[in-house]
C-alpha cells in the first residue's frame, strides 16, 4: 500500500501530464491563446491535485470522490487537446502522445476506483486501533 500520494503510479503519470502540458503551452503559437492555455493547464493540474487531495483525506469514500473529479479533469484535458490540434498548436505526434498519456491516467484512475469500491478497508480515517499516548510528564 502506498504511504503517500507520491508513491502512486497514477499520480506520477498525472505529474508527467502536467509537465508535458506546460511544455506544449509554452509554444509561441499556443501560448498566445491565453484562454485555452489557462484552461488546459488548470485541468491537468486538477488531475494531479485531486489524486493527491483524495489520498490525503484518509477515507476510501472520499478518495473515490476525488478520483472521479480527477477522471473528469482528464477528460477535459483530452477534449482541449483536440481544440489545440484543430488550431494547429500541436503536431499530430504531440497530440497522439499526450492524448494517450491522458487516456492512460484516466484508465489508471478507473482501475483505482474499482479497486477501492471492492475493498473492505475504509481508510486510515476509520482506523480504530488506539494509539498509545505519550507518558505524562512528572511534576
Amino acid at each position: 500500500m502506498a504511504r503517500s500520494f507520491e508513491d502512486i503510479d497514477m499520480w506520477k503519470k498525472a505529474r508527467e501530464l502536467v509537465k508535458i502540458i506546460y511544455q506544449m503551452t509554452k509554444n509561441k503559437k499556443f501560448s498566445k491563446d491565453f484562454i485555452l492555455t489557462d484552461q488546459i493547464r488548470r485541468a491537468a493540474i486538477s488531475v494531479m491535485s485531486n489524486i493527491a487531495e483524495g489520498f490525503e483525506r484518509g477515507s476510501n469514500t472520499e478518495f473515490i470522490q476525488f478520483l472521479y473529479i480527477a477522471k473528469g479533469s482528464a477528460g477535459e484535458v483530452r477534449a482541449q487537446l483536440y481544440a489545440a490540434l484543430d488550431q494547429e498548436y500541436l503536431s499530430e505526434n504531440e497530440f497522439q502522445y499526450t492524448r494517450e498519456l491522458c487516456a492512460n491516467v484516466s484508465g489508471q484512475i478507473s482501475g483505482m476506483i474499482n479497486y477501492l469500491k471492492g475493498s473492505q478497508l475504509k481508510g486510515d480515517k476509520f482506523n480504530t486501533e488506539t494509539k498509545a499516548l505519550p507518558d505524562e510528564p512528572v511534576s
